[in-house]
């Protein structure tokens, strides 16, 4: 649905080895900093970008705003999730693990704030 996702930061060298790492886990390379200065990762899901904001104003989290990436496994998630602390990221919500959902849909998944405070969600689709 959409086609990329962006995030600001005040400093795009701890961002970029938080993301390098988190992203390493979920089968991502490393993120380019393209000629505006942004950093930018991409895969053939789509882009993410992490730039300092436009109007030279303080980044911010979104206040109720969480971004969701696809994980290949349960691994995979606990990988990411320990990456992103390692590199100064905070785990939030509950600890990583399975959710059942009320439709009977159950999903395995983790939640990580990134430096700048932004919430982040790594989740992989449990097949029934």
């Amino acid at each position: 649905m959409f086609t990329h996702v962006t995030v600001g930061t005040d400093d795009l060298a701890a961002a970029q080895r938080f993301y390098d790492a988190v992203f390493a886990a979920l089968g991502t390379g490393p993120g380019v900093i393209d000629a505006k200065g942004r950093l930018v990762y991409q895969n053939s899901l789509g882009r993410f970008l992490v730039t300092r904001p436009i109007d030279d104003g303080a980044a911010s989290a979104a206040n109720g705003g969480t971004i969701g990436f696809a994980a290949p496994s349960p691994e995979a998630i606990h990988a990411w999730h320990d990456a992103g602390v390692a590199q100064g990221g905070t785990s939030c919500e509950d600890p990583p693990g399975l959710r059942n959902l009320a439709d009977g849909r159950a999903l395995y998944l983790a939640y990580l704030r990134d430096p700048a405070g932004n919430k982040l969600c790594a989740v992989h689709r449990v097949q029934a």
